[in-house]
């Protein structure tokens, strides 16, 4: 039967945005019960300003403990964990931590770029080579992030036509991979077609992956049409946790045990125990204080 990998995007994406800040014994408590459930990639942290994002804080500590309890066998050798890095100073301290895999995370709308990182879209192309560079001389792999590929919340609409030449541009700075994001959850799945049409004329599909966030309630149906493009890399978050603190009103990533679930389903296997993520997703929703949004954690399954 046909594979699908699942990126676990709760404890950055998720968290993120989140009232509550989680220690990070609870971070780590998390990760042991999705690694149980059979999670082999996820994002654990973001080598950011606690200022603009305490929720991230402690990111390196966190890692550093992942990393101890992997090397002891208490998580599963074969997980690979990663960390947001916006900036070479960012680099600096997720080098310490002893991460294998690093991501960046740009958009395709300026505005923004400014009030997410700060910069432009040209200047942060810049930073992001400098990172992808250093990295790589240190044999960390890089994941790339291109956000607002279906909408801004500043600007509307975005050429698809500055989407297909920012993809170019991330693989040529040498991502391994690159996801791409509906970060305030407009897309549609006639969008997402026609992107993938495009971007696939130049990439092989096993380096991208698709990161939908569900505002509008199309995310189920936008992994269905990239599931019939041949893409097998989602992005998901536990129980839909999540948002985006510069997009107001956007909700959290598509719920993972909800695309488990219709994947699943549809005969595609995913290593992924749902009703272990149904039980974290109700864990997690104590944690947090309040129910998760997952239609799932609802049923039951």
């Amino acid at each position: 039967m046909p594979r699908v990998q699942i990126i676990e995007m709760s404890l950055r994406d998720g968290l993120q945005n989140e009232v509550t800040h989680l220690s990070v014994g609870q971070r780590f408590s998390l990760i042991k019960k999705l690694n149980d459930a059979g999670i082999r990639r996820m994002e654990i942290g973001a080598f950011v300003s606690p200022t603009w994002v305490p929720q991230m804080s402690e990111s390196g500590k966190l890692i550093k403990k992942v990393l101890r309890a992997q090397k002891m066998r208490r998580l599963h050798k074969e997980t690979h964990f990663s960390a947001l890095v916006p900036n070479r100073k960012g680099l600096e301290t997720a080098l310490e931590s002893g991460i294998k895999e690093i991501a960046v995370f740009g958009a395709a709308s300026e505005t923004f770029s400014q009030r997410n990182i700060n910069c432009s879209i040209s200047q942060s192309l810049k930073k992001f080579e400098e990172v992808i560079k250093e990295a790589r001389a240190n044999k960390i792999k890089v994941r790339g992030y291109l956000s607002t590929v279906f909408g801004c919340p500043y600007e509307g609409a975005v050429s698809q036509a500055k989407v297909i030449k920012l993809v170019e541009k991330y693989l040529a700075m040498g991502v391994y991979e690159i996801s791409l994001g509906d970060t305030i959850g407009v897309a549609t799945p006639k969008q997402v077609r026609e992107i993938l049409n495009k971007v696939l004329k130049m990439s092989n599909s096993s380096k991208i992956a698709m990161h939908f966030h569900d505002t509008r309630g199309t995310a189920i149906a936008n992994i269905l049409a990239s599931l019939d493009l041949g893409i097998r890399k989602f992005d998901t978050s536990l129980g839909g946790l999540g948002g985006c603190p510069y997009a107001p009103g956007a909700a959290g990533n598509v719920a993972t045990e909800d695309v488990v679930y219709m994947l699943h389903g549809m005969g595609y296997t995913t290593g992924l125990d749902l009703q272990k993520l149904i039980k974290t997703t109700q864990w997690m929703s104590r944690q947090v204080g309040r129910q998760l949004p997952s239609k799932l954690s609802l049923t039951g399954g």
